[in-house]
């Protein structure tokens, strides 16, 4: 059972958190407090609602384009399969968002270079 209203809250407190934000880079890996969603939209685990997502791009001070990952294996054309720490790791190109800084929570690391230029390719191929 989902709880919305819970998310909600949280997502209120970090709205009003007004630190600044961390140093990010594109290939960084965060966990991000995605929340509670709606229907196939991927949700956050825990209670901070959040899951690891990859910086694609640096949109503004303070707000990232962001593709979500998961370790369970997927196969298709919006699934670009990486490795990070000797596991493989599946980028949702299909869940690729924007978010503000206050959702992000801890850096992970970062992905190889030769990763991210496939997930670039498969965001090329998959929306250009």
């Amino acid at each position: 059972m989902k709880d919305f209203l819970k998310w909600c809250g949280l997502k209120q407190k970090l709205h009003e958190n007004k630190a600044t934000g961390p140093f990010v880079r594109e290939r960084d890996l965060w966990w991000v407090s995605l929340g509670e969603n709606v229907g196939s939209e991927i949700n956050g685990k825990s209670d901070l609602y959040s899951r690891p997502v990859i910086i694609l791009k640096k949109l503004a001070h303070g707000f990232f384009l962001v593709a979500p990952t998961t370790t369970k294996e997927r196969e298709g054309t919006w699934y670009v399969p990486i490795v990070y720490n000797d596991k493989k790791t599946y980028v949702c190109l299909h869940q690729i968002r924007t978010i503000d800084y206050r959702r992000l929570s801890s850096r992970i690391g970062q992905i190889s270079g030769d990763d991210f230029e496939s997930v670039k390719k498969g965001f090329k191929d998959l929306y250009i």
